[in-house]
């Protein structure tokens, strides 16, 4: 394949997953161009046998006969960099929440609404590491009974923050357990043996914008602008994969039993299921693999239309890069590169 691709944030920590995944799925392109922050230019990264060299983003250059533009940086950058990309006749899949809620910009899980790729203008959104995981399994369930509310609460790993944050929970634990003095730089608590009910900064009425995107992005993706959603997303001393527990109300009753064949049937979607067995899923099993893992499904005994279920899902790769990668096969495989 002819294909030139140029990955923004290539020594962060979703950047080392991008390289990883385009490498395990022998993504076709004929070159690879590597860009980060000044700091970072000029550094050696290894891809499929020779060392690449990492280059200053610079726009007017970086993204010049590339065919897709990965951007992995932040959301002030990437509202300069995707543009930027578009222009030049690049196709940007962007990681941040910078277009994640401009109804001109798809917002996409290939799983679930890949046919949004035809009318994209040039940027194409990868929803939030939490969305993502959600609304495939709400997709999924949702082929028995319409769904009329969902409540949700988070339990996110620190490397949904960065890598600053990872070294942060490993500099405390090892102060904790030494008896040694904590340091708070990345989070306002310590993380280390401690929960954190607080992901992005507080808006007014209460919720952060952690809990305010996910609500605003399953709502687009699905295609069900009404409805009700609340989530509460805590950090926890976890370094890698989210969890969650998912309180789903529709229309009729759907059994356990139906819901688990529905799950199963779902593309990216793996059972945890065996409760009797201690079988469910954990965040230790979901990193580094690409299925959203889903167990302890059960009514909700407090609502005869409710199911109950717990899921985790690596935050790095299906959360993000895995994502935007599966954007980039659909682009190809559609044959939408360059289209405008």
């Amino acid at each position: 394949m002819s294909i030139v691709v140029s990955l923004v944030g290539a020594t962060g920590a979703v950047g080392a997953q991008f390289l990883k995944i385009l490498e395990q799925r022998k993504f076709p392109m004929r070159k690879l161009r590597l860009y980060a922050t000044k700091r970072s230019a000029g550094s050696k990264i290894r891809f499929r046998g020779e060392d690449l060299t990492v280059e200053d983003t610079d726009p007017a250059k970086a993204f010049l006969g590339a065919d897709i533009v990965f951007v992995s940086a932040t959301t002030a950058a990437s509202a300069d960099y995707c543009p930027a990309a578009a222009r030049v006749g690049a196709v940007a899949i962007d990681d941040s929440s910078a277009f994640r809620l401009d109804p001109k910009v798809p917002l996409v899980v290939p799983e679930i609404n890949a046919n949004d790729l035809q009318w994209h203008k040039g940027i194409v959104s990868t929803p939030n590491c939490t969305t993502v995981p959600l609304a495939m399994v709400l997709h999924a369930l949702r082929q028995a009974s319409p769904i009329r509310r969902v409540v949700v609460d988070t339990y996110q790993a620190v490397s949904g923050t960065g890598s600053a944050a990872v070294r942060e929970l490993t500099d405390q634990t090892r102060a904790a357990l030494a008896g040694g003095k904590i340091e708070k730089s990345v989070y306002p608590h310590q993380i280390a043996f401690n929960l954190i009910p607080q992901v992005d900064t507080f808006r007014e009425d209460g919720y952060t914008k952690e809990e305010w995107k996910m609500q605003e992005e399953t709502r687009r993706i699905l295609g069900l602008s009404g409805l009700l959603f609340s989530a509460t997303c805590v950090r926890v001393p976890v370094y890698q994969a989210h969890s969650m527990a998912v309180h789903i109300d529709f229309e009729r009753p759907v059994e356990p039993k139906q819901a688990r064949v529905l799950l199963s049937e779902m593309p990216g979607v793996k059972l945890v299921d065996n409760p009797e067995k201690s079988l469910y899923p954990l965040p230790i099993q979901a990193a580094d693999t690409d299925d959203v893992l889903v167990g302890r499904i059960r009514k909700d005994t407090s609502n005869p239309t409710g199911l109950v279920l717990w899921l985790s899902a690596d935050n790095l790769r299906k959360g993000a890069a895995l994502n935007a990668v599966q954007i980039a096969e659909e682009l190809v495989r559609r044959n939408l590169l360059g289209k405008r």
